[in-house]
């Protein structure tokens, strides 16, 4: 099964979470402004991701772009997975592609 499968409901129940939400975890997190080159892409992305109107068109044009944006923001510390496969626990149909 894909991890596109999965929804909040059936990831709580499959695994025995509980979701809190009362507490607000980015209260104190300061915003941070987009670079100048990201809010170059997106004022040309944007029209064509919504006119594409698809899970993948907003994929490519938008979230790429911001998730690449902030991972050059933090010096690439941090690692994006597209396309990759992550078979961690078959029995638990935790297994698939990360689109």
């Amino acid at each position: 099964m894909a991890y596109s499968d999965f929804n909040l409901a059936k990831v709580q129940k499959s695994f025995n979470l509980t979701l809190d939400e009362t507490r607000n975890l980015f209260i104190d997190i300061e915003s941070i402004a987009p670079s100048e080159t990201l809010k170059s892409l997106l004022i040309d992305y944007i029209p064509l991701a919504t006119s594409i109107a698809t899970e993948k068109a907003r994929s490519e044009f938008l979230i790429a772009p911001i998730l690449a944006d902030f991972r050059k923001l933090l010096k690439n510390k941090v690692s994006l997975f597209s396309g990759n496969e992550f078979n961690v626990e078959p029995t638990k149909r935790l297994q698939g592609f990360c689109d």
